[in-house]
């Protein structure tokens, strides 16, 4: 049987006592807004763009272009931390998976290096919690993202906001969100693999 983590999140967010400072891990733009807008009223946001797994560098950057730009649009107050483009993490937890398609292994490997260095900067800079963009995509599967994020909260020692941000319309959300604001839409995941099976 599935978790149900909108409703975990729901149940941390009713129970907060002050506004914490959150570290939320945003892999673009468009991902991003229907987030923002969701956690802005309970958080303190700095927003970590980490995506070594996105190619090419172009892309990368343009990606990153696009969050800075709905940001500055939404006139909320959230800093935007950058950890710079670094594609050579992403190919060493590639070796061997090259051919699997989008959703299997290779993807949950992408997915713990990315949340693995979200908790990481999060417990040093003494953040609240940690979370990700990521589950408010049809494409990614919450569950692992948030059996992920507990592997780390414990391994860590820095709470995890457990979330599925598609839920009650999340995804549809964003999508609204991203045509008001004029936002760049990418039509692949990032990486040079799923890249491919989009040429394909």
């Amino acid at each position: 049987m599935k978790t149900n983590y909108q409703i975990i999140m729901e149940n941390i967010i009713n129970n907060l006592k002050n506004k914490p400072n959150l570290l939320l891990h945003a892999c673009c733009g468009v991902c991003s807004s229907s987030v923002l807008e969701k956690l802005y009223p309970y958080f303190n946001i700095t927003v970590l763009y980490y995506n070594p797994n996105i190619y090419p560098e172009e892309e990368y950057n343009k990606r990153l272009d696009t969050l800075k730009k709905l940001i500055k649009k939404t006139k909320y107050n959230i800093k935007i931390k950058e950890i710079g483009y670094d594609s050579d993490k992403f190919d060493k937890i590639s070796i061997g998976l090259e051919n699997e398609k989008e959703g299997g292994e290779r993807c949950t490997k992408c997915f713990y290096l990315r949340l693995e260095e979200t908790a990481k900067l999060a417990k040093k800079e003494n953040y609240d919690y940690f979370c990700t963009t990521l589950s408010v995509s049809p494409y990614k599967d919450s569950q692992k993202l948030n059996k992920i994020g507990k592997i780390l909260e414990e391994k860590y020692d820095i709470k995890y906001l457990y979330s599925d941000f598609k839920k009650k319309e999340g995804y549809k959300r964003s999508n609204e969100l991203s045509k008001e604001y004029k936002l760049y839409r990418q039509n692949y995941c990032g990486c040079k693999y799923s890249l491919n099976e989009v040429k394909i």
